[in-house]
């Protein structure tokens, strides 16, 4: 797969939601991308879209909370395409539940995926980019890593870990030349946001991001000039009240 003029780089999450809409506007800057998902059915669909808008695209099926087959994603992109130019740490999966009733195998899953995740994603790509001298390491946050509400308690602990591990990326990796941006949207309307009913019915009220808004936001991050790094970028849909709470899955 030849790289050509653009940009390398490695989205997770990569076939659904933000991750399929990031994906898809790195593709116009003519990226070769790595398209790692836990499940890979609609790759062929996505290899096709990016190409028809510049890019190329390679699907990977990857398990995020497995480091060493996250270890074995950053060695095939760096042997296939010779470098590595930005990361999008964005594979992420939720659950609703009340603290006192909550099954905690399910919180596990929701920590390992989307905070242990992201941690691995970056622990196999930051050497490559500090050797480059070079990258972005982009993560998908939320705004639910800085404002707490009731009924997905593992969701805002993995969201909060994952604004902390950026912050503390930041700071490491500046020092030889790699940036590091946590871009972190509100209320985004995507297949995993709409599983519960309750959550269906709200996104029916409001204007919600679209997946593509955060692309727009990840990519715009990505394009300022190599002395600048937007480190936290929040947007969130205008109608979005702050700190209201998310639906309960089951009675109070």
């Amino acid at each position: 797969m030849s790289t050509g003029k653009g940009p390398v780089g490695i989205i997770t999450g990569a076939l659904s939601g933000i991750g399929a809409a990031t994906a898809l506007e790195f593709a116009r800057l003519g990226a070769s991308l790595i398209l790692a998902d836990i499940e890979t059915q609609s790759g062929d669909e996505m290899i096709t879209k990016a190409a028809e808008l510049g890019g190329t695209a390679t699907v990977a099926e990857c398990d995020v909370t497995d480091y060493a087959a996250v270890e074995r994603l950053v060695a095939r992109t760096t042997a296939d395409l010779g470098r590595l130019d930005f990361l999008v740490a964005n594979a992420g999966i939720a659950e609703q539940s009340r603290i006192a009733s909550g099954d905690p195998a399910r919180w596990a899953r929701v920590v390992q995926t989307n905070l242990l995740g992201t941690m691995h994603c970056v622990r196999a790509a930051l050497p490559v980019m500090r050797r480059q001298g070079e990258g972005h390491v982009l993560i998908v946050g939320s705004t639910s890593g800085r404002e707490p509400y009731v009924g997905e308690p593992s969701y805002l602990a993995s969201k909060y870990g994952v604004v902390g591990f950026a912050y503390a990326l930041r700071m490491e990796c500046a020092e030889y030349g790699v940036r590091a941006t946590v871009v972190e949207p509100g209320t985004v309307d995507t297949p995993l946001t709409r599983r519960p009913p309750a959550v269906r019915a709200l996104l029916e009220q409001m204007h919600p991001l679209a997946p593509e808004d955060v692309a727009r936001a990840l990519v715009f991050t990505y394009q300022q000039p190599p002395h600048v790094v937007i480190s936290e970028l929040v947007i969130r849909p205008l109608d979005e009240a702050v700190n209201a709470d998310m639906p309960d899955a089951e009675p109070r």
